[in-house]
């Protein structure tokens, strides 16, 4: 790539988290980013159709993170424990994002997306699972009920907090394989 284009690119990146950090998603114009990036808007144009693509590529290239540090996500259903680990260590290494680029209304997109990009994952290793109700639930329940449960209890000693999930998600994964 064009050094002055990754250049460009980071300026825009970098406004917009400073940004967003301190106001919605909603409140940020195009004019204000371009004076904090110190381009035009033409440029911008060129790189973004709106402020909600920005925010949308920005976005994909976190959840792409946290789940790429996942070696293997069907590892959920052989060791749960150790899965739900790997996850929320790799949700702490990536926080300071999260927590700016999924703040207010667009807190919900956060773990939508790791959700959807995990399933496929999965689906890509274990391509039997993906019509199969009963992997499917485990897979969301797993994904959005220990996330849930981590906010909600992070101002504890993390380290605790995640082994109690890790058991929690092992307890959950060996009711689903009792069927099988």
């Amino acid at each position: 790539m064009d050094l002055r284009v990754e250049k460009t690119r980071k300026s825009i990146v970098n406004a917009f988290i400073a940004l967003r950090a301190k106001k919605p998603i909603e409140k940020i114009t195009i004019k204000e980013l371009c004076q904090e990036a110190l381009i035009n808007k033409s440029t911008f144009y060129s790189h973004y159709s709106d402020i909600y693509s920005l925010s949308d590529s920005l976005e994909t290239e976190v959840v792409m993170s946290v789940i790429q540090a996942l070696n293997r996500p069907g590892l959920i259903f052989e060791n749960a424990e150790e899965f739900s680990r790997a996850l929320f260590l790799s949700y702490l290494s990536q926080d300071h994002l999260i927590r700016t680029l999924f703040s207010g209304n667009r807190s919900s997109q956060l773990i939508s997306k790791v959700e959807k990009g995990i399933k496929e994952m999965v689906f890509r290793e274990h391509p039997e699972y993906r019509d199969n109700l009963a992997k499917n639930m485990g897979l969301s329940y797993a994904i959005y009920g220990s996330y849930y449960a981590f906010q909600e209890n992070r101002d504890q000693d993390l380290e605790q907090v995640i082994a109690i999930l890790g058991k929690c998600a092992q307890y959950a994964a060996s009711l689903l394989l009792q069927d099988e």
